[in-house]
């Protein structure tokens, strides 16, 4: 759970609200509530990943 001090004085609310959205962002809070949405097969998630890693991989190479 994320907690955020709310301070008195200028922009308040405001200063909260803000820290807590890149509160969420950095935590990756969203991409885990929409990956839990509904359930993967543990090879789907594995393909997934092999996939992305070649990926990543073709990506750096053409760089050399």
């Amino acid at each position: 759970m994320l907690k955020v001090k709310v301070k008195e004085g200028k922009g308040g609310i405001e200063r909260a609200l803000k820290e807590y959205k890149s509160k969420v962002i950095k935590t990756r809070q969203m991409r885990e509530l929409q990956d839990r949405k509904e359930f993967k097969k543990k090879s789907v998630t594995k393909r997934e990943a092999k996939n992305k890693a070649i990926y990543v991989q073709k990506k750096y190479r053409k760089e050399d």
